[in-house]
């Protein structure tokens, strides 16, 4: 296809989230003329999922005042509230669930995650018990934490978890967090930091349980509680399971793609594999939903749930879309993320679970106020900062630098003697209840496949 061919055509846009609303808007920037459509399985317009577990549970804001703002007008044609249920990447058709198929010239896969459920569809359908990902999720545990339960229940202590729980105190509700793990966060941040979480959500009045599980949720359609592994019980009339995110996939299972429970495997130009590992030139990925390499992170398959990722990894996308083979660029940003929780500013940029030994370069845990860095086999490779978020723009460039670790001493406010590196002391995922923000997940198509060669 010539160079000017590429602005024409019919390209498809499956996720109507924030990923594919970046993409449309940057394919109409930057010159595409085509037809555009958006396919959605909500009936809503693209929506801002992080207010949901901060401003709405805290009622600074309403569930429905999340839509995102349009950067500009993308002239596509909008089919939400409608799922996508399969892709035929022969006949270029996406299957929709009205028994209608859209023709592409090119695809965009954006189709994000949505929340684990809880294992048991029977104590998971308790009234009271939720999980957070949507709009009506946080409209209907807002609406319950109105009413002023005794105590809510929050299973999984990652960021999401942790957040419902900080938003809960900040309402003076009684709250219990049950995290498999040694500490809340342990699994994106590791050991050190993690003992900070555990601390401040104990000074904020959380009961916390870590090192249990829940083995069953208990009530007669109402919830009223939940027994843990280590034999106590936990009275409560909420509970908020928060054990991570599911990738939205299961519509790909008969096309062909490396699609599978940790994404849609993709090189650096977001242009997704089939299953035998071979680049397709018309179907690309994006957002929380894609696994792609990173050079500074060994060319391991980096997995994201991170809103700037989305944003980022659309615009590329997008480009590489209408551009031919030599303008076509790379997705290389360095993942950042930050949370707000128990009155703390947690920003990281990198990934924190690639690495053997951290240091605290600035502060210090005592003082609730630091920079920790943390570094893979003698480099840097990811920062976290605690109320200190204007640190983070130098341990950027450490990062994409690929500068030694230990940091220099101008990364530094001591002395290194004072604060020798230690192991960083990530565990493994399948030891937690949540799912970490940021994974990684080796190098190859989730599939493994057999090869049969015919007789000679």
């Amino acid at each position: 296809m010539a160079a000017g061919d590429l602005r024409e055509g019919r390209i498809v846009l499956v996720g109507a989230s924030l990923a594919g609303l970046r993409a449309a808007e940057t394919l109409r920037e930057e010159g595409f003329t085509g037809s555009l459509t958006v396919v959605g399985d909500e009936p809503h317009a693209p929506y801002d999922r992080p207010p949901l577990s901060k401003q709405v549970l805290l009622g600074q804001a309403t569930a429905d005042t999340t839509e995102l703002p349009l950067l500009r007008d993308p002239d596509a044609e909008w089919r939400l509230g409608t799922a996508a249920t399969g892709l035929d990447p022969l006949e270029k058709r996406v299957l929709l669930a009205d028994g209608e198929s859209l023709p592409y010239d090119r695809l965009l896969i954006a189709t994000g995650t949505r929340a684990r459920p809880w294992p048991n569809p029977a104590e998971g359908a308790l009234d009271g018990v939720f999980t957070l990902r949507t709009r009506e999720d946080a409209a209907g545990l807002a609406e319950r934490l109105d009413a002023g339960p005794k105590r809510v229940l929050v299973i999984g202590a990652g960021f999401t978890g942790s957040e419902i729980a900080s938003a809960c105190r900040e309402r003076g509700l009684d709250v219990t967090v049950a995290e498999r793990g040694a500490a809340p966060l342990v699994g994106a941040l590791g050991g050190t930091l993690s003992k900070l979480a555990a601390v401040m959500q104990r000074n904020h009045g959380v009961d916390l349980r870590c090192g249990v599980t829940v083995t069953a949720l208990r009530g007669n359609g109402g919830f009223t509680g939940a027994d843990l592994s280590d034999g106590t019980r936990v009275e409560a009339d909420v509970c908020v399971v928060a054990l991570g995110a599911v990738r939205n996939v299961e519509w790909l299972a008969d096309s062909g793609l490396a699609a599978g429970p940790r994404g849609i495997a993709c090189d650096a130009g977001c242009r997704a594999f089939n299953m035998y590992g071979i680049v397709t030139d018309d179907i690309f990925v994006a957002g929380d939903v894609s696994r792609f390499p990173h050079p500074l992170f060994g060319y391991q398959m980096l997995s994201l749930e991170h809103w700037g990722n989305a944003v980022e990894q659309a615009e590329v996308a997008a480009h590489n879309m209408i551009n031919p083979g030599p303008r076509q660029r790379p997705h290389l940003a360095i993942p950042t993320f930050w949370s707000t929780q128990f009155g703390l500013n947690i920003k990281s940029v990198g990934v924190p679970t690639f690495s053997d030994h951290v240091v605290i370069a600035q502060g210090s845990l005592e003082a609730r106020r630091l920079a920790m860095v943390y570094g893979y086999q003698g480099r840097v490779t990811a920062a976290v900062t605690v109320d200190m978020a204007k640190s983070l723009d130098y341990y950027r460039y450490l990062i994409e630098t690929a500068a030694p670790f230990p940091p220099p001493p101008g990364a530094l406010d001591r002395a290194l003697a004072a604060d020798v590196p230690i192991p960083s002391d990530v565990p493994d995922p399948k030891g937690l209840s949540h799912g970490p923000t940021v994974a990684l997940t080796g190098y190859l198509p989730d599939r493994r496949l057999t090869v049969l060669r015919p007789p000679r």
